[in-house]
């Protein structure tokens, strides 16, 4: 069905109808996309702030800290985006606070933030240089961050589904009357390949992103504002992405070979991430899920719920 739906895609962008489309979305989207860099500034720094607000956590809403310096040192990234000089500084600042989040959580599990992490300060150290050649590539890059960190959070639904048992059975209208086994995997695929087709041509690009801002916005009222608070930075970059009428993905001029690219540029896709994952994850935890404590005194809950500690606390840190 996924590439049924892509191919169809690639057909009508090579047709009148997918002119119009496009032509549509750019019409919709211009006020946005010239104003791009100050919506993506200041929604970096509206994000930082409000998680200065919620305070105790690094990065984002899930990954909790008792360090209160943490909350105040995003404070300030927040304070460094609004000026192209300092922001290489609020760019080394995320990456330094992804480092420092390892004293605290399995590194395997802060994968999960790395992707995004790297993009948003890709784009901040980009964009602060305009006379640099690389500053064309600095929405691509972020991009590219959002992409695969949604295929790569795509495949826990895959690797513990039991994790989502409790989300359904809390809230069964989200597996619209399907099975709970059958939903689960299905939104991975979803989430994968959409993910997938924010890197794919112009229209498909413009659609996955205009379909996964439904998704997530549709998302925070049954969860709540911690819920829009943790996904803001994706979906002000979905916004970007469905707005951005810059080419993207394979240029192909022929139908064939562009109907062809798709399922060849979807393997390629599942082979790397998923190829990634599972090797890391047999890396680090060989082929059975762990169970026990590494020690005593410390946990391994990367991929173990635990109501104490759900998302991964390697040890309690000290303040």
């Amino acid at each position: 069905m996924v590439l049924a739906f892509f191919a169809a895609t690639v057909v009508i962008a090579k047709g009148k109808f997918g002119s119009a489309v496009s032509s549509g979305l750019d019409w919709a989207s211009a006020p946005l996309w010239t104003r791009s860099d100050d919506f993506m500034r200041a929604i970096i720094g509206a994000f930082f702030v409000a998680i200065f607000a919620v305070g105790g956590v690094y990065l984002t809403p899930d990954l909790q800290t008792p360090n209160e310096w943490v909350s105040w040192l995003q404070l300030l990234i927040a304070l460094l985006v609004f000026s192209r000089r300092t922001m290489p500084l609020a760019a080394a600042g995320i990456i330094g606070l992804w480092v420092i989040a390892l004293r605290d959580y399995d590194f395997f599990h802060l994968l999960d933030y790395l992707a995004l992490g790297v993009g948003v300060a890709g784009y901040l150290a980009l964009a602060s240089a305009p006379e640099s050649k690389w500053y064309k590539h600095r929405f691509a890059v972020l991009r590219w961050g959002v992409a695969i960190a949604l295929m790569w959070s795509s495949l826990e639904k895959f690797a513990y589904a039991e994790w989502f048992y409790p989300l359904v059975e809390e809230r069964p209208y989200l597996t619209f009357g399907m099975p709970r086994d059958t939903f689960i995997p299905m939104a991975g695929v979803a989430e994968f390949t959409m993910g997938f087709g924010l890197l794919w041509t112009p229209l498909i690009r413009r659609l996955s992103a205009v379909a996964l801002l439904v998704i997530f916005t549709t998302a925070v009222y049954p969860f709540g504002r911690i819920d829009l608070v943790g996904h803001a930075l994706i979906i002000s970059t979905l916004f970007l992405i469905a707005a951005d009428p810059t080419p993207s993905g394979p240029r192909l001029k022929t139908l064939m070979p562009a109907i062809g690219a798709v399922p060849a540029g979807l393997l390629a896709a599942m082979v790397i991430i998923a190829g990634s994952y599972w090797g890391l994850h047999t890396v680090f935890y060989g082929d059975a899920v762990r169970t026990e404590p590494l020690a005593p005194n410390t946990e391994l809950l990367t991929h173990m719920p635990n109501a104490e500690q759900p998302h991964g606390m390697v040890h309690s840190p000290q303040p």
